[in-house]
């Protein structure tokens, strides 16, 4: 199992809390947080001591599992399946849509083909060696911003994490799109591929979630605001839509993006031409 590389030596340091601060901030002991991480919810990393490490999106985990559990009364698989549907957690570990290499494994099979470690790849792009371990095994899932920065380091765009170019098809079933998670509640579904000079996606977006910092590329983006509320910031300027507004602007220009309502929010995104 890949581990980061240095060790915190208190709790908390580099972002990271053992498994008895956790313990107390969610008010659950620490083989039950054992248990739940058996179960996908709330995974920690590995210090080289063997020390389970947590993050803040950890204890958000865990304290809304607590929630489902002694509020709701739902039983462990509900409550994972509840999480998964919220975009909380990533889909099935492993589980491959229309063929597409899992991206975990993607990442971690680009990296090995360079001979290059976690800890020189994750000072490139500007994430921890925690993180892009935790990204290679399907433990946790990356924002748009960081997915775009590791597609430029390995000489990619993120159309290629969505899986293997298929030849082009004039109609697209919805369970035939392919599927991207794209960090904590942000879920791309591809809606047209090929030789095209337009890429659509469907974003669905959860309370909340969001792009994380802001990014760039060329091209042009126009969307158009399906179901539910999108704040995009770009540059300095701040708007939000409803639904029914549509919004265009140039991909060179610094823009972030996040849904801050409390219902999902579906947004018909198109960038032209498809380098995103």
């Amino acid at each position: 199992m890949s581990k980061p590389q240095a060790e915190p030596r208190t709790s908390g340091e580099n972002g990271y809390l053992r498994i008895g601060d956790v313990a107390g901030l969610v008010g659950m002991s620490p083989s039950a947080l054992r248990t739940w991480e058996k179960l996908g919810v709330g995974v920690p990393v590995r210090s080289r001591s063997r020390y389970r490490l947590y993050t803040q999106e950890d204890v958000r985990l865990l304290k809304r599992a607590r929630f489902l559990r002694r509020v709701r009364g739902l039983n462990a698989r509900a409550i994972v399946e509840q999480l998964r549907q919220r975009g909380m957690l990533p889909p099935r570990r492993a589980r491959r849509q229309n063929g597409a290499e899992p991206l975990g494994r993607r990442l971690r099979r680009l990296r090995l083909q360079r001979r290059l470690s976690l800890i020189s790849v994750a000072a490139e792009v500007g994430i921890s060696g925690g993180f892009l371990s935790a990204l290679e095994r399907s433990r946790m899932s990356a924002s748009v911003a960081t997915l775009r920065k590791l597609a430029r380091f390995y000489g990619l765009n993120i159309l290629d994490f969505f899986g293997g170019a298929d030849s082009h098809r004039p109609l697209v079933r919805p369970a035939e799109r392919k599927r991207l998670e794209a960090g904590s509640g942000v879920r791309m579904e591809l809606l047209a591929w090929g030789d095209k000079m337009m890429e659509p996606h469907l974003f669905r977006l959860a309370p909340g979630s969001g792009s994380g910092e802001s990014y760039t590329h060329e091209g042009e983006e126009f969307l158009y605001v399906l179901q539910g509320n999108l704040r995009i910031a770009l540059e300095d300027k701040e708007y939000l839509l409803r639904a029914g507004d549509s919004f265009y602007f140039e991909s060179s220009t610094p823009h972030c993006w996040s849904n801050p309502s409390r219902q999902q929010a579906l947004i018909l995104w198109i960038n032209m031409p498809p380098t995103f």
